[in-house]
């Protein structure tokens, strides 16, 4: 790295977020003097009036930060673009709609300090409800040793990761960038990699205020049905993860499919959450002593009746 690249590069993709991108901005900009940082905001071809928005912003704050603009791809195509535009040694991702939280850059900093072998470094998060209620979710512990922070990933869930709670170095990229053929849980196959391939630590501190929106059943099932269990093979790709890893490919099929059918079983679609069901028992048939799951596949069995 060299003098005149900065430690941090942090990227906002923005599709549409007019009314909401200027509160992303601010909360980032007015850290840029706390740590070595720059800013890219990465115009996703947005329809409305975000780039009049950015264009304001950038004249209020006498071109502090970058904007570019490319055609429309998605958040996984507009965060690809924000890791070839920048040069920051350590990049984070921070959606368009949420905000970094107040001096998260410069926690990040101390941290990489007195952690320099550290590749990804995770933190904790507020989550900000549509009532204005807020939750703090704290940092996720990981596990010592690269099986045990995968497994924790993909098959406990006891490891919990969010783009705008983590910095990662730009190394992590070089196995691989967000898969732009997904509209959903594309982070997952770059998180994966970054837990299996490098060493990850945590801060207790919040980094970034995650608001919550309420979704829209009909898109999230689109979604999932475009990545299904592609997702598995994405994660599990030979350049993404390890090849002492892929053993637990199987594991994460069941566990892809229990996910799967937890998803239909909550829109109402009987059969196809049936077949995900079943798809799950035959990836690891003791995924029947879940009755979390086993308790729902029983409910429809008998409404079919």
């Amino acid at each position: 790295m060299t003098v005149s690249e900065p430690l941090f590069s942090v990227v906002i993709p923005a599709y549409n977020y007019a009314e909401k991108i200027a509160r992303a901005v601010e909360s980032v900009v007015a850290q840029l003097d706390q740590a070595s940082a720059d800013l890219l905001v990465v115009d996703d071809g947005s329809t409305d009036q975000t780039l009049e928005v950015l264009e304001q912003l950038q004249a209020k704050h006498n071109g502090r930060f970058r904007v570019i603009s490319k055609a429309n791809g998605g958040s996984a195509s507009a965060r690809n673009r924000g890791i070839e535009e920048t040069s920051g040694q350590y990049l984070i991702f921070l959606d368009a709609d949420d905000e970094m939280a107040p001096g998260a850059l410069a926690v990040l900093a101390q941290h990489i300090e007195g952690y320099p072998a550290t590749r990804m470094v995770a933190g904790a998060y507020w989550s900000v409800f549509d009532s204005g209620k807020q939750r703090l979710r704290p940092a996720s512990s990981f596990p010592g040793g690269a099986r045990e922070r995968v497994q924790a990933y993909l098959l406990k869930k006891t490891v919990v990761l969010s783009n705008g709670a983590c910095a990662m170095h730009r190394e992590i990229f070089a196995h691989g960038v967000y898969p732009e053929n997904f509209r959903s849980a594309e982070d997952i196959p770059v998180f994966a990699q970054a837990l299996a391939r490098f060493s990850c630590t945590t801060v207790e501190q919040p980094l970034v205020l995650i608001h919550k929106h309420a979704g829209s059943l009909r898109h999230n099932l689109e979604f999932a049905r475009e990545s299904g269990l592609a997702l598995v093979d994405e994660v599990f790709s030979e350049q993404r993860m390890p090849a002492e890893l892929q053993d637990l490919k199987r594991s994460f099929v069941a566990q892809r499919c229990a996910s799967l059918f937890r998803t239909f079983y909550s829109a109402g679609e009987r059969d196809t959450a049936l077949e995900f069901y079943k798809d799950a028992l035959r990836a690891d048939w003791r995924l029947i002593a879940n009755w979390s799951y086993t308790r729902k596949a029983i409910k429809l069995l008998l409404r079919g009746r």
